[in-house]
């Protein structure tokens, strides 16, 4: 039974790594808000080498549409500015020679419509995950039923790693539908 306990375990570590996964890809879809994790994935030529944004700088919100950006040397603006523009994430930079002033434009319909496909696309990929565990967690128990395993354990087990997915699913269909919200909200 010990062997059917670290197969459940084991399903719902992967799981919950999906649904964590999915919450730190939500965070990334900008709903209309100033969000430091916006500039997460900008990367800065620092002294000839690629580093992120975040080490090169202090990323703070001002208010909810104004990112702050902090330089940690004055002569990081330039760079930090072009790099911001190159990631091409619709955002204009504003350097005034000592912080990088951005603000965030407000979401149109067609935009809030599109950043919605991508928040279901992410949590159907966060499904994708927690079915994968499912399928490798029944596919482990039906090799223990092979080696002796009785099969009320076994179809004990798989009820539990049924029950444990569909939890799951839910939670990403929750964490879908509040991003949803959020996107929507003007």
């Amino acid at each position: 039974m010990s062997d059917v306990k670290t197969i459940l375990d084991a399903a719902k570590a992967s799981m919950e790594k999906a649904i964590s996964h999915l919450e730190m890809e939500l965070q990334k879809v900008r709903a209309g808000k100033a969000n430091p994790v916006m500039l997460e994935n900008v990367s800065v030529d620092y002294y000839g080498s690629r580093v992120p944004l975040s080490n090169t700088a202090s990323i703070n919100t001002q208010d909810s549409r104004t990112l702050i950006i902090q330089p940690w040397e004055k002569s990081m603006l330039t760079p930090i500015e072009k790099a911001i523009q190159m990631a091409n994430l619709g955002l204009n930079p504003q350097n005034d020679g000592v912080i990088i002033r951005i603000l965030v434009p407000p979401l149109t319909e067609e935009r809030r419509k599109e950043l919605t496909k991508t928040s279901k696309g992410l949590g159907e990929d966060a499904k994708v995950g927690i079915r994968t565990a499912r399928k490798d967690a029944m596919e482990q128990l039906k090799k223990l039923q092979k080696d002796g395993l009785p099969e009320d354990a076994a179809k004990d087990g798989e009820a539990k790693i049924q029950t444990l997915t569909d939890s799951h699913v839910v939670k990403v269909d929750k964490h879908i539908e509040q991003k949803e919200k959020e996107i929507m909200t003007v």
